[in-house]
């Protein structure tokens, strides 16, 4: 007799699962894929971490959220910083009230949007 059935793998699932066990719960879960982690599923090709159902980023500012997920993972230390180059300049993306300020100048207090 189980706890808890949990239907799907991934994130949420494993997570879960993890957590309901080490409260010494009995867990059942179910999987139509052949492996874990949902759709953060990486495969090893010519090894090469490949994302198998897109692309994936991890980041979290919470000290105690990094250590319990780094205890199963190794990450890099990637930083998703998107630039958009207009005629040779560049503009962060998404679109924010800098970019807007770097395109238009001008001061965005003065306009009623109160950013400083």
């Amino acid at each position: 007799m189980y706890d808890y059935l949990i239907v799907g793998a991934g994130l949420y699932g494993s997570v879960f699962a993890r957590q309901a066990t080490n409260a010494g719960k009995r867990v059942l879960i179910l999987e139509k894929r052949p492996h874990i982690a949902g759709n953060i599923y990486t495969e090893e090709i010519e090894d090469i971490q490949t994302h198998k159902y897109g692309a994936h980023i991890f980041h979290t500012n919470n000290k105690k959220v990094w250590e319990y997920i780094t205890h199963f993972a190794d990450f890099n230390n990637f930083i998703n910083s998107p630039v958009a180059n207009y005629h040779g300049n560049l503009f962060s993306l998404p679109f924010n009230m800098y970019t807007f300020n770097k395109m238009w100048g001008g001061d965005n207090t003065s306009r009623g949007y109160g950013y400083n």
